[in-house]
């Protein structure tokens, strides 16, 4: 393998460069193409053997001009999972989508999630593996998770002080449990291949909710 290239944003003693968010528009669209084409060679060669240069080249731009944007592979890699990933927390749902009701925000979420998993499922796997072998990312899955767990622990305390959920269990235990086990299927029906048809999975998912919160009928 060819040695990566010289990232000229290190510093001694493991210090880095921060680089700051463009301002121009030039700028903004620079980065953007850089970090779509940091996708598909990230997707096309896997994270360890993408290269810097091929990623500018893709871009269409200089290859010293990569270092004005990002330190080295690491940081774009991070850019491009996170873009992602805020995708996927679908932020103001019921604003977005008009639904109210518990159970159709349920349905709304657990459906949009996987839909954007499935459409991201090349770099969602490439995360998981390379989360398990360096500790940023690891650290950043983490991290990920927990803003899911804590966005659907706050939706399962509203509905617990409404009486409409099961007041015994914990919000933020249960969020992390039910986040996982949907986050789980994911990989393993987009990434693994397990052979489970989109709308069966997400109306078990979401009947899986449903029981484990012992929603109310009438919610």
């Amino acid at each position: 393998m060819v040695p990566e290239e010289t990232d000229p944003g290190r510093r001694t003693g493991g210090e880095r460069q921060a680089r700051t968010t463009p301002r121009s528009k030039r700028g903004v669209r620079t980065r953007n193409a850089l970090i779509q084409a940091a996708r598909e060679v990230f997707e096309r060669d896997g994270y360890l053997d993408a290269r810097i240069t091929d990623i500018s080249k893709a871009a269409g731009a200089a290859a010293g001009s990569f270092y004005t944007y990002f330190n080295d592979k690491e940081e774009i890699f991070a850019a491009l999972v996170e873009m992602v990933q805020e995708e996927m927390l679908h932020p103001h749902l019921r604003e977005r989508t008009g639904v109210s009701d518990p159970r159709g925000v349920i349905e709304a979420a657990n459906r949009e999630y996987l839909e954007m998993y499935r459409r991201n499922a090349r770099l969602m796997a490439l995360f998981e593996q390379v989360a398990q072998i360096n500790e940023n990312f690891h650290r950043l899955r983490l991290e990920r998770g927990t803003a899911f767990a804590e966005r659907n622990a706050k939706m399962i305390q509203e509905l617990q002080e409404r009486g409409q959920a099961d007041a015994s269990i914990d919000p933020l235990v249960t969020a992390y449990a039910l986040s996982a086990m949907v986050s789980r299927m994911a990989y393993m029906v987009f990434v693994a291949g397990l052979p489970i048809a989109f709308d069966e999975l997400v109306e078990t998912l979401n009947t899986l909710w449903v029981n484990a919160l012992r929603l109310d009928p009438a919610a």
